[in-house]
């Protein structure tokens, strides 16, 4: 009897995406449920009361959430072609760089995305020093599992997905080619990669999607501050 692997996403998400990326990696099929989060399913409900939020794994019936619980599953049920290294120390460093790469990276880029005059500038700051530590952390590889995608990659991947989307939203530069050379050319190993490039939502729905958040947050934050 085979194994019933299903995918609860939405079509941008990039959270989801870890997912379906690792999953395309590691060869494993699945169906894919896409979800509209403005009216969100009963099943939906169902596997994640808590969250109420996409990514969702249901293997054999069995829902798991969360991105990163999900990708370590993944790496744990199915053995092949890795996501994080066999050695523990290695395996605990990659994690900590994942978490580094929510907690830190993703917030502060998202707030010089969503941000205006100087808050935005701020946020540009506190954005350049966490990528100064990624570009540190590159440093004679290609990828950050290596010479081939990895655990980190995988989850810092939005970063090479969303981030010329906003530098062309805001007319910012974010990741500057010249600031961080071996940053950059993982953005475009890691984008052109087949099974990246062919599992990324169209570029120009992304961008009226994002424009369409940041005009929300613009507006909300207008109205606040009246």
């Amino acid at each position: 009897m085979g194994e019933e692997v299903k995918l609860f996403r939405s079509w941008s998400s990039p959270f989801a995406l870890r997912i379906v990326w690792a999953l395309e990696i590691k060869g494993i099929e699945y169906e894919a449920v896409f979800e509209d989060l403005s009216n969100k399913s009963p099943l939906l409900l169902q596997y994640n009361p808590v969250h109420k939020k996409v990514p969702i794994l249901v293997h054999n019936g069995r829902p798991i959430a969360e991105s990163f619980v999900i990708l370590e599953y993944i790496d744990e049920t199915w053995k092949q072609v890795p996501l994080l290294p066999e050695d523990p120390y290695e395996r605990a460093m990659a994690r900590f760089w994942a978490k580094f790469c929510d907690d830190k990276v993703l917030t502060s880029i998202w707030s010089a995305f969503i941000k205006q005059g100087k808050e935005q500038e701020e946020a540009l700051v506190a954005a350049a020093e966490n990528l100064k530590f990624l570009e540190k952390e590159m440093k004679g590889k290609k990828f950050f599992g290596g010479e081939r995608i990895g655990y980190v990659d995988i989850v810092l991947g939005w970063l090479a997905n969303l981030v010329s989307i906003f530098e062309e939203i805001v007319g910012l530069k974010i990741v500057d080619e010249r600031k961080f050379p071996l940053l950059y050319s993982w953005m475009q190993d890691f984008a052109e990669a087949p099974i990246i490039r062919d599992n990324c939502p169209p570029r120009d729905k992304m961008i009226v999607k994002f424009k369409a958040l940041l005009d929300a947050a613009i507006a909300s934050s207008s109205s606040s501050s009246k």
